[in-house]
């Protein structure tokens, strides 16, 4: 019994640390696009790839030791597949990843604006989709080889938030123009439902898993046998 009670406690605690971390990831992510399209574009790109840094940056080292600080269904596929979490775990931050990237949407709704879809990703297809799809699977690849390499080091000495956050900036600041950069199903899947924008979502919830799993795979060939 005292087994049991310690499990469900801990994943309440997985789920409400992801959900408050997905929920200020999602935020900060797609309100800053909503907000440069409000302003005519005079933030830039630099600010919308800032936004997602200091928020992924603050909630690795808010919930890091809680949860792991996925915020992302591709990276908590991607730590399934490697062998960090296990199968039981799966609703606790699968839910609470989709929920808090809905309640993040609907507040950039209520209090920032509807613009640019809510933020939703949009890929560039002046570019050939196979050429969209790979730098999709390719920024998830580096967002969880950062991870696993955080994971490997045992938390880089205090450097992991801005690691991790920093991959994803820099993901969107050089890559957001070919495929959007989303590197995140659950922070595509909340804008385009609420404002409707689904006919690229198909991309987002494929070519992210397939980075992510990607190299899961390798890091735990490499590193875990």
């Amino acid at each position: 019994m005292q087994r049991t009670s310690s499990r469900l406690t801990s994943s309440k605690k997985i789920f409400f640390a992801e959900l408050a971390g997905t929920f200020v990831v999602v935020l900060l992510t797609t309100g800053s696009v909503v907000i440069d399209a409000k302003l005519g574009g005079a933030p830039g790109l630099a600010f919308v790839a800032f936004a997602p840094f200091a928020g992924v940056a603050a909630m690795v080292y808010a919930f890091g030791k809680i949860s792991m600080a996925h915020f992302n269904p591709a990276v908590t596929i991607g730590f399934l597949v490697s062998g960090h979490i296990k199968k039981s775990q799966l609703p606790a931050y699968l839910g609470a990843e989709i929920i808090g990237a809905l309640l993040a949407s609907l507040c950039v709704l209520a209090f920032i604006g509807s613009e640019a879809n809510l933020g939703a990703n949009a890929p560039n297809y002046s570019f050939p989709l196979s050429i969209i799809f790979g730098v999709e699977v390719l920024v998830t690849a580096f967002l969880m080889a950062v991870i696993f390499a955080v994971v490997y080091t045992k938390g880089s000495g205090g450097w992991s938030g801005i690691a991790i956050g920093g991959m994803v900036g820099l993901d969107i600041l050089f890559f957001s123009f070919i495929s959007g950069a989303s590197m995140n199903p659950a922070r595509s899947l909340a804008p385009a439902l609420l404002s409707g924008a689904l006919s690229d979502l198909w991309l987002y919830w494929s070519a992210t898993f397939a980075g992510s799993s990607i190299v899961a795979l390798i890091y735990r060939k490499k590193f875990q046998n």
